[in-house]
């Protein structure tokens, strides 16, 4: 891997990542469960003045400290090309309507990527002041704690957490699968909030996640928690994950290998 960048102010590029998630998640949590001016951008799909106004001060840091670094993000520059050099990669609030909605399960969402590929994660939960972060050939964290993802064997002993997405389609499909595997399972979840979701699949509070419609900012940083943390992430159809992947699962190694081997033989 190539060496990581440092920062105009001399700061190593995981310190600034952690400066971006800490003062993007006071911002958003400061104004948490306030009055918000909601647009939408399709069904179920919104975004809040807060959403643009994190992107904005995080796109403000990053134009400081890293001047030549490409910035891809949700609210703002959604068709910046990430696939060579180094590119930020960010969701400013991820889980926009629970955000909305005052439900605590949501997050920012921060990667860097070298051609594409995250070398360093921070996934930041504010209301809980919990952030999942990882570099790559380091290992995945939970504070000071490794993250270890699951060691559930099978589908049927695990936990999946699943999303809907806002592709009506796709979550049809969705809505398919959860019929194909329950009662065949422990239970099922859905939390809201990809980024957090991811996160939580690479430390086995879930065992398996599994999406049909996701965008990079949502999966860039839980791609290389998941990898860190020992567990498994590949693209719906068979592939290798990518960040620029629609549908995936992932979660631990044996669980991740069921649900693949199970569940996917209809070319999702």
């Amino acid at each position: 891997m190539a060496q990581l960048p440092t920062a105009t102010s001399g700061a190593r590029a995981i310190d600034v990542a952690w400066r971006l998630a800490r003062e993007g998640g006071a911002l958003a949590l400061e104004r948490f469960r306030g009055a918000h001016a909601i647009s939408t951008k399709s069904r179920g799909n919104v975004v809040t003045e807060t959403d643009v106004d994190v992107e904005l001060l995080l796109k403000s840091i990053l134009a400081a400290e890293f001047p030549d670094h490409k910035i891809l993000s949700e609210e703002t520059a959604s068709s910046t090309d990430a696939s060579t050099g180094w590119t930020w990669v960010i969701d400013p609030i991820d889980g926009t309507k629970n955000y909305s909605q005052g439900i605590p399960f949501w997050c920012v969402n921060i990667a860097l990527c070298l051609d594409a590929d995250p070398v360093i994660g921070i996934t930041f939960d504010a209301v809980h002041d919990e952030a999942f972060w990882a570099v790559a050939g380091e290992g995945a964290w939970l504070r000071e704690q490794r993250l270890v993802a699951s060691s559930v064997a099978d589908v049927d002993s695990a936990v999946v957490c699943i999303d809907l997405g806002y592709d009506d389609m796709a979550g049809a499909r969705q809505i398919e699968l959860m019929g194909r595997i329950f009662p065949n399972v422990q239970t099922m979840r859905i939390l809201g909030s990809a980024a957090l979701a991811f996160a939580y699949a690479a430390s086995g509070r879930v065992d398996l996640f599994t999406h049909m419609n996701v965008s990079p900012w949502d999966i860039a940083a839980g791609i290389l928690l998941v990898r860190e943390a020992g567990g498994a992430a590949s693209d719906r159809s068979g592939g290798p994950i990518a960040i620029t992947s629609r549908g995936f699962a992932a979660g631990g190694r044996g669980v991740h290998d069921d649900f693949m081997r199970r569940y996917t033989s209809q070319g999702e």
